[in-house]
């Protein structure tokens, strides 16, 4: 090894190594700490800095009170992205998930809010009154067969779902449904939809929340759904870019 690269830049390309070529294999346990210590010759600030590195490099997973094992690679899977589903209700993800043979969950926490500047701006919204909420707020945490997967941060005009059997996605007659599905109950039918699609490093708590090291990549997507010249809804959409293709599709009326 060279002599001149820092200790723990050494032992990390050691497993680096043996990682790609398989010798580590996926679930394999790393080393601990004192047996990297002995068989490298090195203090405990060095052999931490070296496991911590392989963890937020995201080849390595750390489990307290197990150790620390090589991550395995996740399998790209395909999300399709359409809001036209057809005769189909419910809930679009729990949809994509059964296509792909996978269990589908989501945790969520909903409250009413006065729209930030950049949301209003989304939804057509004038200056806020005073204090007053203007919007339901709801954020999502989805999973596959318990693991999660995306986020996601929804806002809805209280304006439009105010005192209708929509007012709480997540609750109520038509709980868990798409959102062109809820808003048709209400007679405000989804007639245009717009999604654009970004990447970025995600933060802290993104990353907290989809059991990623930090500094991993995420795809973003912002949500535009529209109802007679309106938007009737948008939404922050947050994916680890290491699980997922965004495959778009969309149902054509006749002469289109």
């Amino acid at each position: 090894m060279d002599s001149d690269r820092p200790l723990w830049l050494r032992i990390v390309e050691h497993f680096r190594q043996q990682i790609s070529t398989g010798e580590l294999p996926p679930g394999a346990r790393l080393p601990s700490r004192p047996e990297i210590m002995r068989e490298f010759g090195v203090s405990d600030a060095v052999a931490k800095q070296a496991a911590r590195v392989l963890v937020s490099e995201g080849l390595a997973v750390a489990k307290p009170g197990s150790g620390t094992y090589v991550r395995s690679k996740p399998q790209l899977q395909r999300l399709v992205r359409a809001w036209y589903r057809g005769n189909r209700s419910g809930s679009p993800f729990a949809a994509e998930m059964e296509a792909q043979g996978r269990r589908a969950a989501w945790d969520y926490t909903s409250r009413t809010a006065q729209a930030p500047t950049s949301i209003r701006e989304r939804l057509g919204l004038g200056e806020p009154t005073g204090d007053l909420p203007d919007v339901l707020r709801t954020e999502y945490v989805f999973s596959a067969d318990g693991q999660p997967v995306m986020l996601s941060t929804s806002w809805e005009p209280l304006e439009i779902t105010r005192g209708t059997p929509i007012a709480m996605p997540e609750e109520g007659p038509h709980a868990g449904r798409g959102v062109a599905e809820r808003m048709l109950v209400i007679g405000h039918p989804i007639d245009d939809w717009r999604e654009t699609v970004g990447a970025r490093l995600g933060t802290a708590e993104e990353c907290a929340k989809l059991a990623h090291p930090q500094g991993s990549v995420m795809l973003t997507i912002e949500r535009v759904y529209e109802s007679r010249g309106r938007v009737a809804e948008t939404a922050d959409i947050v994916l680890p870019a290491d699980l997922y293709l965004l495959e778009y599709s969309a149902r054509m009326g006749a002469g289109e």
